[in-house]
């Protein structure tokens, strides 16, 4: 299993020479509903692919099941409610929370040896739990909303859902290589949830920002720039785990305040063991199938700092 991470690909374009380094000859799926209404626009990406591409359209897809199963769409309506209340009481609970996370961090020693022993390390543990039990209980929330839509919509029912899942199923299997865009995130996990991607383990990926982001276990929305400020780091949903252990930030330099080492700490405390991988312009991360990352790759440490795998 061999899975190639990019960086995003305005202004470094390395689809191209990652597509070629495979050294495989068949057509090439691309899946990029992200791109909504823009799903077509495809004359750049096409030239970077060789012109192997094969565009499954996933988002024109979901519009065409929106016009013709009324009761999905219907039921689509009512989970797009209950996300919207269920995604304001997360973020209420998840600012009011981290402000007392980053008021804990302030009080620890600035000589390393002695905060970690101090009473504000023990409080601060303590308070990056709390933030991991709202993670969890928004994902928990969230996965049983999934499961009333399911239910309600009459998806595995639903004659064109089903005739689609067929179609893009044989697609997929005379493809060589998958490639997965960026784009909007929520659009794009949105689109493979409903029908059914499945990624085969031999088949090799490439995938860049939101691409990148949907194949973790979680995926994490953020952004410290935004146009009204910053906004604090949040979960969108659990993601297709083909690569476990591993949090995705693309545009790293351009979305997160590197030089705030209180802000970055917290950040990598609070996913514990899954890796905060950086995927910046000219970033090319393989991933094996050990799941490993590579020398090179760089990461948020739970110090605050930025590392580079593999340096001493």
């Amino acid at each position: 299993m061999r899975t190639i991470l990019l960086g995003p690909q305005r202004f470094t374009i390395r689809a191209t020479a990652a597509l070629r380094s495979l050294e495989t000859h068949g057509p090439v799926a691309v899946v990029n509903p992200g791109w909504e209404e823009r799903e077509d626009a495809t004359g750049e990406l096409d030239a970077a692919l060789d012109h192997r591409s094969v565009h499954l359209r996933l988002f024109h897809r979901f519009t065409d099941v929106l016009e013709k199963d009324s009761r999905f769409a219907a039921a689509g309506l009512r989970l797009r409610d209950r996300h919207d209340e269920l995604t304001s009481l997360y973020r209420l609970r998840l600012e009011h929370t981290l402000d007392g996370v980053y008021a804990v961090h302030r009080r620890l020693p600035h000589h390393p040896a002695r905060a970690r022993h101090s009473q504000a390390a023990r409080a601060l543990r303590d308070c990056v739990d709390e933030i991991r039990g709202i993670d969890e209980w928004y994902l928990d929330r969230l996965r049983k909303l999934h499961g009333e839509f399911a239910d309600e919509s009459g998806m595995a029912t639903s004659g064109v859902i089903g005739w689609h899942r067929e179609e893009l199923r044989a697609m997929l299997d005379s493809c060589a290589v998958l490639v997965l865009p960026g784009g909007n995130v929520g659009s794009l996990l949105r689109a493979l949830r409903l029908f059914s991607v499945r990624i085969p383990d031999r088949m090799p990926v490439i995938a860049w920002s939101a691409g990148a982001m949907v194949l973790t276990d979680r995926i994490v929305l953020f952004h410290d720039f935004g146009p009204e400020g910053a906004r604090e780091s949040e979960l969108l949903d659990r993601g297709l785990g083909r690569i476990p252990e591993i949090v995705a930030f693309p545009h790293a330099r351009r979305r997160l305040r590197l030089d705030d080492r209180g802000r970055c700490s917290v950040l990598a405390m609070r996913f514990g063991d899954e890796r905060c991988l950086l995927l910046d312009d000219g970033s090319w991360i393989e991933i094996g199938a050990d799941g490993l990352l590579p020398p090179g790759a760089r990461v948020l440490g739970t110090d605050g700092l930025v590392a580079t795998v593999g340096s001493r």
